[in-house]
């Protein structure tokens, strides 16, 4: 971003940004799953229109849905650290389909709001509206996921977890507990919404860290888009295809305990027959664990609400921020999810 100026130059700054038209259809941004956040230089990213200091900062902000527990505590959060922070904010649900958020996007930049943030569907497909938005002089912040575009200069900053960290996390503790394994170990796997950068990243991952034991097979492997729902219904697909099931590894917490209904009805110990591991870390998720029906998960934090809420103010002021902010977060036993479970926030 371009430094701060003088108030004059601040006001003619934005009276010329407020005119642009928004248009144009070059290609946009992207990178998922960088571990370390990196100092890139904004400065190919036109300065966002000035906010005087006593005018309320609106932001735009476009959810993906509200497909499990985790996505209703990520909307709450930024719902509330909004509210904390005295922002205007201007609520979108695309209930998970990328056409509602580009509207939603397009629909911001007509409203002129000062700052425009999301969580994409989707990777892919965002070139175009992206482009809409740095014409129009609005800045964007990617939340939670990311687009794949290289043009890194359409979005401040992405601020999220690790999602191929989160998936080598989960290997790591499957090659650990299985290292002295003799006979295959069949795995299914529950793949979140395909397309979407946690589904992409969380696969790639594990996969990175599981070959490392040629033992460990992942036997079948298909979207359950997230849901308690679909998790059950390809769990059960799984269990009638396949008699020798050791291991499920499911994308999120909601996968997880919809398979564990789809377990138990066969009449089968989730935890015990059937080795679960699933990534998020919600508190239905945690109350499974602690009953030993979930064995391991890593946490996916999505309590970005404050986090954004500064950056919003950093970028209004026209400072430089990092291109990644990556959350911290833990990993957890059954064990370690008794003792946890009294201080889960959601």
């Amino acid at each position: 971003m371009k430094p701060r100026k003088t108030m004059g130059l601040l006001l003619t700054s934005a009276m010329l940004l407020f005119s642009v038209a928004c248009s144009n259809t070059e290609k946009v941004p992207t990178n998922a799953s960088k571990p370390e956040a990196t100092k890139e230089s904004t400065s190919a990213t036109k300065a966002p229109a000035a906010t005087p200091a006593d005018k309320k900062i609106t932001l735009g902000f476009s959810q993906v849905g509200a497909e499990s527990g985790w996505r209703s505590a990520n909307t709450k959060s930024v719902q509330d650290s909004a509210k904390e922070a005295g922002f205007d904010l201007k609520f979108s649900d695309a209930q998970q389909k990328q056409e509602n958020q580009i509207k939603a996007i397009r629909t911001f930049i007509q409203q002129k709001v000062d700052v425009i943030s999301f969580s994409p569907v989707v990777e892919s497909g965002w070139d175009t509206v992206l482009k809409e938005a740095k014409d129009a002089g609005i800045p964007v912040i990617l939340t939670d996921r990311a687009v794949d575009s290289k043009d890194t200069s359409l979005y401040q900053t992405f601020i999220g977890s690790d999602f191929v960290e989160e998936g080598r996390r989960a290997g790591k503790w499957l090659v650990d507990t299985y290292k002295g394994a003799k006979e295959p170990v069949n795995i299914v796997e529950l793949q979140g919404t395909t397309g979407s950068a946690p589904a992409n990243d969380r696969k790639s991952g594990f996969e990175e860290v599981i070959k490392s034991n040629a033992n460990l097979k992942v036997i079948a492997s298909q979207t359950g888009d997230f849901t308690r729902a679909k998790g059950k219904e390809v769990m059960q697909a799984f269990l009638k295809a396949h008699k020798d099931i050791d291991v499920l590894y499911a994308h999120n917490d909601d996968m997880a305990l919809g398979a564990i209904q789809a377990i138990e009805a066969a009449g089968l110990k989730p935890g015990k027959d059937i080795i679960i591991i699933s990534i998020d870390g919600v508190k239905d998720g945690f109350v499974a664990a602690s009953e030993g029906k979930i064995n391991f998960i890593v946490e996916c934090n999505p309590l970005l609400g404050p986090q954004l809420m500064q950056a919003v103010r950093d970028v209004v002021a026209s400072k430089q921020l990092p291109k990644r902010i990556v959350t911290k977060e833990g990993v957890f036993t059954s064990e370690d999810a008794k003792r946890e479970l009294p201080n889960r926030q959601y």
